[in-house]
C-alpha cells in the first residue's frame, strides 16, 4: 500500500512540474513581429543647397513617422544612380522616392523596383516612359514664366538675354526651359543658351564664355540659383539683371542685398515630407494621386523681406 502511495505522489509532482512548464510556455504566434516601413530616396545630388533641404525635409518626416529612410545621392552622374537604387531595391525597401539625375536614363531602373513589387514616387522631377505612383513637383513651367516675365519687365522687349540651362535630360531643366522660352522667344533677344549642369562654378564659366561672345547680354535667366550666383560673380559690376529658380538661402541674400534680381520660390523641405507621408498611404494601401502640386511664387526685393 505504502508503495502504491508512493507512486501516485510521484506521478502528481510529474504532472504538476509538466503543467508548470507548458504554462510558462508562450507560442511563437501570440508574439507579434514588429514592422517597419522601409523607404528608399535615390536623389540626383547633395552638392545643391535645395537638395539637402528637400532630403532634410523627407528625413524630419520619416523620424516624425518611425519609417526607416535610406538616402543615396548620385551626385549628378546617371549611372551611379542606376547603382543607388539597384542597392535600395536589395535591400528590400517598400518605397522609392526617386529625384531623377536624367529623367529618361533613370527608367529601365525604375522598371526594375516596380517589377520587385515597389511603389515608386517621383518628387521634383519627373521619371519619363514609366508610370510610377505619384509625382510630386513644383511648376516649373509657370515658376519659369514669371521669373521671364519679370526679366521683360526690367530690362525691357527686346532686350539681349542669355538662358543658363540645368542638366540636359532633367525634366526640371525641359520645363523650366520651356516657361521661359514661351515667354522669351517673343518678348526677347535670346542671344546665347547653355547648360551649365545646374552648377555654380559652371556657371560662373558659362557666363564669362557667354560674356565674350555677346558683352551686350542686359539680362539672364538661370534654371537654377547655383548657377545665377555663379554668373553674378562672372558679371561682377556690369549692371545685368539675373534671375534665378529655387529661392535657396543664398540666393534669397542676394535678392535682399540687391545683387541677384530675382528667384523662384519652391518648397523643397515641403517636398520631401510630402514624398514620405505619401509613400506611408502607399504602404498602407491608401489611395494616393498621381500628381500633387507644389506652389511657386517670384522673390524680388519688394517681397525678399
Amino acid at each position: 500500500m505504502k508503495k502504491l502511495i508512493t507512486l501516485l505522489l510521484a506521478l502528481a509532482m510529474i504532472f504538476t512540474l509538466a503543467g508548470c512548464a507548458a504554462n510558462n510556455e508562450t507560442p511563437a504566434e501570440d508574439t507579434p513581429e514588429e514592422t517597419t516601413v522601409s523607404v528608399g530616396l535615390a536623389v540626383s545630388t547633395l552638392n545643391n543647397p535645395f537638395f539637402v533641404t528637400l532630403v532634410e525635409g523627407a528625413q524630419a518626416k520619416a523620424d516624425e513617422l518611425g519609417i526607416t529612410l535610406s538616402v543615396a545621392d548620385a551626385g549628378d552622374d546617371s549611372a551611379k544612380q542606376a547603382n543607388d537604387i539597384e542597392d535600395l531595391i536589395s535591400k528590400g525597401i517598400q518605397v522609392l522616392i526617386v529625384n531623377p539625375v536624367d529623367s529618361d536614363a533613370v527608367a529601365p531602373s525604375i522598371e526594375s523596383a516596380i517589377e520587385a513589387g515597389i511603389k515608386v514616387i517621383a518628387v521634383d522631377r519627373a521619371v519619363n516612359g514609366v508610370e510610377v505612383s505619384c509625382s510630386i513637383a513644383s511648376d516649373n513651367v509657370l515658376g519659369a514664366k514669371l521669373a521671364t516675365e519679370f526679366l521683360v519687365e526690367k530690362a525691357g522687349e527686346g532686350a539681349k538675354c542669355a538662358e543658363l540651362q540645368g542638366v540636359l535630360g532633367a525634366s526640371a531643366t525641359v520645363d523650366r526651359g520651356a516657361g521661359f522660352h514661351e515667354i522669351a522667344d517673343t518678348k526677347l533677344d535670346v542671344v546665347a543658351s547653355q547648360t551649365a549642369n545646374f552648377n555654380r562654378e559652371e556657371g560662373m564659366s558659362v557666363m564669362e564664355d557667354m560674356l565674350q561672345a555677346n558683352p551686350d547680354i542686359v539680362c539672364v535667366f538661370a534654371h537654377n540659383d547655383e548657377m545665377a550666383l555663379g554668373a553674378l560673380e562672372a558679371i561682377a559690376d556690369k549692371g545685368i539683371i539675373v534671375a534665378g529658380f529655387d529661392a535657396t538661402d543664398d540666393a534669397v541674400a542676394a535678392v535682399k542685398a540687391g545683387t541677384l534680381a530675382a528667384t523662384v520660390a519652391q518648397q523643397p523641405a515641403l517636398m520631401g515630407s510630402t514624398a514620405v507621408e505619401k509613400a506611408l498611404d502607399l504602404v498602407n494601401g491608401v489611395e494616393v494621386p498621381a500628381s500633387v502640386p507644389v506652389e511657386v511664387a517670384l522673390i524680388t526685393a519688394e517681397n525678399a523681406q
